[in-house]
Order: structure tokens, then C-alpha cells, then sequence
């Protein structure tokens, strides 16, 4: 494809052919796999964000440590009112992760309530005379 006339002393100038190459697109197709919520997948994700977390409050203490140093020699007020907002971030992901592990305990405790119940109670629907006459048969098979 040759371009208009406009461009071609830009395409001389910049040395080029002026045909315009058409970009090659990929598809892409991605297999979205159905989740699972097995125990094994739930422990991944409770290690993976345990483990982000905890990442994230070292960083972030790290920064409040150099971001109180910066205030304290500068003695900006804007630099005060940061470090507060650190500080504030950092707690919160502190009671993520204590929220994280009652979440765990919940989920655990979900899995194994839903195991299978027994009902060992029986309901006998009559009047008594009928009751003592099934009674009286289950001890005396032989009086029927």
C-alpha cells in the first residue's frame, strides 16, 4: 500500500518505504479452570496472603522508621502528617492478618460441620395404648 502523496517527503526523509505492514495480532485463548475450594487450594491462598502481608508490614515499618527520621530533621508538619498515615496503613494490615486467620478457623470449621450427621432420636406418633401394645410386642415376639 502506497501512502498519499502528503507523507512522502516524511518517508524520504526518514528513509522508509511508506507501506504500512499490519501488525500481527495473537490471540490469546485462556482456559479459566473452575475453583476449586478444596483444602489444599485454601491453604495455598491463606500461605500466599499471609505471606504478602507480612511483606507488606516489614515494608511498611521500614518506611515509617525513615520517614520519622526525615520529619524529625526536617520538622515539616506535612512530613508528621505522612508518617501518621504510614503508621495508620501499617496497623490496618496488622488486623488483615488477624482477620485472615479467624477467616482460616471459620473456613475450617464450615468444612468439618458439613460432614454427615446421625439422627439417633426416633419420633413414635400414636396414642399410648398403641405405644405399650409396640412395646409389649418387641419384648414378647412370641405373644403376636
Amino acid at each position: 500500500m502506497k501512502m498519499t502523496k502528503k507523507f512522502d517527503d516524511l518517508n524520504n526523509a526518514f528513509n522508509v518505504s511508506g507501506e504500512i505492514v499490519p501488525e500481527i495480532q495473537e490471540t490469546v485463548i485462556e482456559k479459566v479452570e473452575k475453583i476449586s475450594s478444596s483444602a489444599e487450594d485454601i491453604r495455598k491462598d491463606y500461605e500466599y496472603t499471609r505471606g504478602n502481608l507480612y511483606s507488606i508490614i516489614e515494608k511498611g515499618q521500614e518506611a515509617i522508621n525513615g520517614i520519622l527520621e526525615l520529619a524529625q530533621e526536617s520538622e515539616m508538619p506535612r512530613a508528621y502528617e505522612v508518617a501518621g498515615q504510614l503508621i495508620k496503613n501499617v496497623a490496618d494490615a496488622t488486623d488483615k492478618l488477624m482477620e485472615l486467620q479467624k477467616k482460616l478457623k471459620d473456613v475450617e470449621e464450615e468444612r468439618v460441620s458439613k460432614g454427615p450427621t446421625n439422627v439417633t432420636n426416633a419420633l413414635f406418633v400414636g396414642s399410648t395404648a398403641e405405644l405399650s401394645k409396640l412395646l409389649k410386642n418387641q419384648l414378647n415376639p412370641e405373644d403376636k
